[in-house]
C-alpha cells in the first residue's frame, strides 16, 4: 500500500495546485506589485512610485470611510445573518410542539418553510438589489405605499437618499437575501444531531433555550464558524459591491455623501471610472488585508474543542 503513495498524491495535486496558483495565488502578486506603480490601467507603461499609493491611500477620506463602512458590514452582517439562520434552523428542526411518537420535532411545515427561506438564493444579487430600490423608492416605493396606506403619511423617508439611513437598507438586504442559505446550512447540520440527545436533556428537563446552547451549538460550532467567515467574506467582497452599486444614489456613487461606500466599490471606481489601477490595487491589497484579519480573528476566537458523535 506505500509503494507509489507519494508519486500517486503528487499526480493528483500537481494539477489543481498549478491552477491554484495560476489563477489565484499570481493575481495577488501581480496586485502587490502594481501597487507600486503609477500604472493608469489603459497603458502598457508604467514607472515604479515606491509607498506613494501606500500614503496617498492613508490620507484619503473616503478610503477611510469606506474601509470604516466593510468594517461594519463584516462585524454586523455575520452578527446578525447567522443569528436569525441559527434561530429559524433551530425552530425547523427541533423547536416544534411534541407530537405523538416523535418528543423531538419542528414547526409544522417545516419544508416548505426552508423552500421559502431559501428562494432568496435562487435570485441574482443584481435583481435582488433593483426590486429593494424600486421597493425603497420615497415616492412610488412599496414601503413608503404601504406607511401611507395605513395613515403614516408624515413617516415617509428618503431612505437611500438619507445618510444615516442609506447603510442600514443596504444590510437589510444583504442578511434578506443571504439568510435562507445559511438556515438550509444549519438546518442540513442539525439534522445530522441524533435524536438521543435532544430526548434525553428533555427528560432530565432541560427546555429549548438549555438545549439550544449545551447541545445544537456546541456540536454545530464547526458548522457556524465556517459560515460566520463565508459571510464575511461575502459582506467584505462581491455582495456588497453589487448591492451598493446598484442600489444607492449619489454623484460619485456610494450613496449621498458616501454613507455607504465599501472597499469592493472603491476599488471598481478608481480602476474602471477614473483610470488609476495602480491606486485600485494599493485599496485591493488593504481589503485583502482585512479579510484575512477577519478571517484570522474569527478562527482564532471560535478556537474550541471539537466534538464528535
Amino acid at each position: 500500500m506505500q509503494h507509489g503513495k507519494y508519486r500517486f498524491i503528487v499526480g493528483f495535486l500537481a494539477a489543481p495546485l498549478a491552477l491554484y496558483v495560476l489563477f489565484v495565488i499570481w493575481p495577488f502578486i501581480q496586485s502587490i506589485y502594481y501597487s507600486f506603480t503609477d500604472w493608469t490601467g489603459l497603458s502598457p507603461e508604467f514607472g515604479m512610485v515606491g509607498f506613494d499609493n501606500y500614503s496617498r491611500m492613508l490620507d484619503d477620506e473616503v478610503f477611510w470611510k469606506s474601509l470604516q463602512h466593510s468594517l461594519t458590514f463584516a462585524v454586523v452582517l455575520p452578527l446578525v445573518t447567522v443569528g436569525l439562520a441559527l434561530f429559524f434552523a433551530f425552530m425547523l428542526n427541533v423547536g416544534g410542539r411534541r407530537r405523538r411518537g416523535a418528543a423531538i420535532a419542528g414547526v409544522r411545515g417545516s419544508s416548505f418553510y426552508k423552500i421559502v427561506y431559501f428562494f432568496p438564493q435562487v435570485l441574482s444579487i443584481a435583481i435582488v438589489a433593483l426590486l429593494f430600490q424600486f421597493a425603497y423608492n420615497p415616492n412610488s416605493g412599496a414601503i413608503n405605499s404601504v406607511l401611507k396606506g395605513v395613515g403614516l403619511d408624515s413617516i415617509q423617508p428618503d431612505w437611500l437618499g438619507d445618510p444615516d439611513l442609506a447603510l442600514i437598507c443596504v444590510m437589510v438586504v444583504l442578511v434578506w437575501s443571504t439568510v435562507g442559505f445559511f438556515v438550509v446550512l444549519f438546518s442540513a447540520g442539525m439534522a445530522s444531531i441524533p435524536r438521543d440527545f435532544y430526548e434525553a436533556a428533555l427528560l432530565d428537563g432541560a427546555n429549548r433555550f438549555t438545549t439550544f446552547f449545551r447541545i445544537t451549538m456546541p456540536l454545530l460550532w464547526d458548522t457556524v464558524q465556517s459560515g460566520w467567515i463565508y459571510m464575511g467574506i461575502l459582506a467584505l467582497g462581491a455582495e456588497s459591491f453589487a448591492v451598493v452599486q446598484i442600489m444607492t444614489v449619489g454623484p460619485n456613487g456610494g450613496g449621498p455623501d458616501f454613507s455607504t461606500i465599501v472597499l469592493p466599490l472603491y476599488v471598481y471606481q478608481k480602476a474602471f471610472r477614473d483610470g488609476q489601477a495602480a491606486y485600485a490595487t494599493t485599496i485591493g491589497v488593504a481589503l485583502l488585508v482585512v479579510t484575512l484579519a477577519f478571517a484570522a480573528v474569527v478562527m482564532k476566537v471560535g478556537r474550541r474543542e471539537r466534538l464528535e458523535f
